[in-house]
């Protein structure tokens, strides 16, 4: 699967992303925010997630930002994998890049994707220390449960306290959203 939006590329990983990959996540500010990436991130890391088969109804994508002279950048990951028997919204993006509203953008995109998959809720979470995150999560229509959850996180080799967030999607949807209702996610 390939998702296009109006600055970015989301397109599955190839194992000869390895490299690239490595050296946008290999940043210990960038990891310190993700629950299931090691620090130090390492070239076998790299190569094990770039060549991971994509699931069809937990896809993955990396993050690429187009430019007219020269291939696709990377600049991130987006996804969604289950999580204790629900389906969860996750990303990243390279240090340059925050700020520029490319991960609402992608989780936007993916959020979409994941309605015509038939998904009908959605959770996602953010470390307390990690408010950035939480400022996403609320631009693309999560909601906070109220929850707090011990959450261990593997690159700081520790249980910290995550901000649980859902989503509502809504009934499913074809994937040029022309239903009345194409446009309606609702917090949870």
């Amino acid at each position: 699967m390939f998702i296009r939006s109006e600055r970015l590329f989301l397109r599955p990983g190839w194992p000869e992303d390895w490299e690239e990959l490595l050296g946008r996540i290999g940043d210990e500010a960038v990891v310190r925010n993700l629950a299931r990436a090691p620090w130090p991130y390492t070239a076998d890391d790299a190569r094990w997630f770039a060549s991971q088969p994509q699931d069809s109804r937990c896809p993955h994508f990396f993050v690429t930002l187009p430019t007219s002279s020269a291939p696709a950048e990377l600049i991130g990951c987006v996804g969604l994998a289950e999580s204790d028997g629900e389906v969860e919204l996750g990303y990243w993006l390279a240090r340059e890049h925050w700020g520029k509203g490319y991960a609402t953008e992608a989780a936007r995109a993916v959020l979409r994707l994941a309605r015509v998959l038939g998904h009908r809720e959605i959770v996602a979470g953010h470390f307390i220390d990690n408010p950035a995150s939480g400022a996403v999560l609320r631009k693309v229509g999560f909601r906070p449960t109220g929850h707090l959850r011990q959450r261990f996180s593997l690159s700081r080799g520790y249980v910290a306290q995550s901000v649980e967030h859902r989503i509502r999607l809504g009934p499913p949807c074809d994937c040029d959203g022309d239903d009345d209702t194409a446009g309606v996610m609702r917090a949870a």
